[in-house]
């Protein structure tokens, strides 16, 4: 099985580097290389600047609750303050780029736009009630911000450097299925998600199914603690890593306005580093349907009912296509329970064709399964033939407790050989504890702006925080139940704040924002 290596980053001698900057997703750069003790492909893409989380996005509240979003404001930058609560925020705001000159903020703006509608980067309009079904159809530009934000290299390097390393420790957990299991037992008795997950991954372990081919497309999250200097794990995402495609546009936008305007602001674009995201996704993808050894089939996109992000999807498939001569087709679980079939050899025939690689783009919340053809679709494809990405071990490894067990004292050593990758993950770890501990339960109620509790889900707006989160302690206290097996509690990270010029559905606006890095990175073993 081989592996592309490119051409190292090519960042200034500085110590900060500029990160492209969205509201709703994120750029990043690529590395990929060749993990010489297990033949896969292990690639390093990075993705950068997820604004105004946590604790939710300021930015969503502030569109539906603040009036400026009421008028009809194109061009012009407006500036509005927020209400926000102690908890929101972290502790003196430092400002990035300061204030741009109205007239020329007005340019960008209006430069900004054209450019995004001309390059596909695009999402489904929320108002137009076909756009998340037909392609094509209600099409507004991806919230994005006008500016990149400066990061530290150092740091920048270092999220990159845990990528390969976080691929090569998904791959020793999720082949540990006891430990799964195990791991995992007191929340399977009281979220029945999880519970059902665990159940069809029990069942390919009782028929020894193994994946001879395994691939992985995660995407690892991160701040950077404004007071410790520490860059820290939020989580690692293996199932779904979402916007490989826009992003890479969006480092494409802000190289654009830079190259035009930076000598007026100061800013230099080739300080932007290289983002191939999207491109390198596909070269696994590629990679892994060569190995299938099948040219008749295909990568089959599992895909929601209604997906307004479906451009981001298409651009990988575009890529996907026009350089590696490889088709997919988006289905639906519901779809791939109607047509799918089993063969005797263990391909799967969806619509009559044969896949080769199964890449969930849905499935990760219990929102896709709103009944049982859909788990009965994702039973069938996991004792298929066909490589999963991901797989259910994957899947499962990518769980919040899961983290959280890694976290544990002597549990990476089950795992990891290599004392300096152990050193490096552990130096990454946030503070992670599971709700059976009394002391930091104590903790938690008592200054609830130092944590955030988690439930085992994806897709963002699932976390609890402040005056909620003591509630929601007390409440699972005073009930004396094993509900607390579905959350961990997490240290709540505290980034610097920047003065942000941000856009949305045409409309300019400055506030506050902090940041959030995050490194995509592709694993491909047999």
């Amino acid at each position: 099985m081989g592996a592309v290596q490119s051409s190292p980053l090519a960042l200034s001698t500085t110590d900060t580097c500029f990160i492209p900057a969205t509201s709703a997703l994120l750029p990043c750069a690529s590395k990929v290389s060749r993990s010489k003790s297990n033949s896969s492909l292990s690639g390093r893409i990075w993705r950068a600047d997820k604004i105004l989380e946590p604790p939710v996005s300021i930015f969503r509240s502030a569109v539906a609750q603040n009036p400026i979003f009421s008028r009809s404001l194109p061009l012009k930058c407006a500036r509005f303050e927020m209400e926000t609560k102690n908890d929101d925020v972290a502790e003196k705001p430092t400002f990035g780029f300061g204030e741009i000159e109205q007239g020329l903020a007005d340019q960008m703006v209006h430069d900004a736009l054209v450019w995004s509608s001309l390059h596909g980067l695009v999402v489904g309009d929320r108002n137009n009630k076909r756009s998340g079904k037909v392609p094509g159809v209600g099409l507004v530009h991806a919230p994005f911000a006008l500016l990149p934000v400066s990061f530290p290299e150092s740091h920048f390097r270092e999220a990159c450097e845990l990528a390969p390393i976080f691929n090569e420790l998904v791959d020793r957990v999720s082949l540990d299925g006891k430990f799964l299991q195990d791991s995992l037992a007191r929340t399977k008795k009281v979220d029945a998600f999880t519970s059902r997950l665990l159940d069809i991954h029990s069942k390919m372990m009782e028929i020894n199914k193994k994946d001879e081919i395994r691939l992985g497309l995660h995407r690892s999250d991160y701040m950077l603690d404004e007071q410790t200097k520490l860059l820290l794990q939020l989580e690692l995402n293996t199932i779904s890593s979402s916007f490989p495609g826009l992003s890479c546009l969006v480092s494409e936008l802000h190289r654009s306005l830079l190259n035009h305007y930076g000598e007026t602001l100061g800013l230099d674009p080739r300080r932007i580093p290289t983002n191939a995201a999207v491109s390198q996704y596909a070269e696994a993808l590629a990679k892994a349907w060569i190995e299938f050894n099948n040219p008749k089939a295909a990568v089959l996109v599992v895909v929601q009912t209604e997906e307004l992000n479906m451009y981001d999807q298409h651009w990988l498939s575009s890529v996907l296509r026009e350089r590696h001569n490889v088709r997919s087709i988006r289905k639906t679980l519901a779809e791939i329970n109607a047509e799918g079939e089993l063969q005797p050899d263990g391909t799967l025939l969806v619509g009559g064709v044969p896949v080769a690689i199964i890449y969930f783009r849905a499935g990760y919340t219990p929102n896709d399964y709103p009944s049982e053809l859909e788990w009965r679709a994702r039973l069938l494809m996991e004792e298929s033939s066909a490589i999963k990405c991901p797989s259910i071990s994957y899947h499962l490894a990518g769980t919040k407790k899961i983290q959280q067990e890694l976290a544990k004292p002597n549990v990476l050593e089950r795992f990891l050989e290599n004392k300096e990758h152990i050193a490096k993950v552990r130096k990454c770890f946030a503070g992670l504890w599971s709700l059976e501990d009394p002391d930091i339960v104590g903790k938690a109620i008592e200054s609830p702006e130092l944590f955030v509790m988690k439930p085992q889900r994806e897709g963002g707006g699932n976390n609890i925080y402040g005056s909620d989160l003591r509630e929601a302690l007390l409440r699972l206290q005073h009930e004396g139940t094993e509900d607390n097996a579905a959350y961990i509690l997490m240290q709540r990270i505290f980034p610097a704040i920047s003065l942000t010029t941000l856009i949305r559905d045409g409309i300019c606006y400055k506030d506050h924002a902090v940041s959030e890095i995050g490194v995509y990175s592709a694993y491909l073993s047999d």
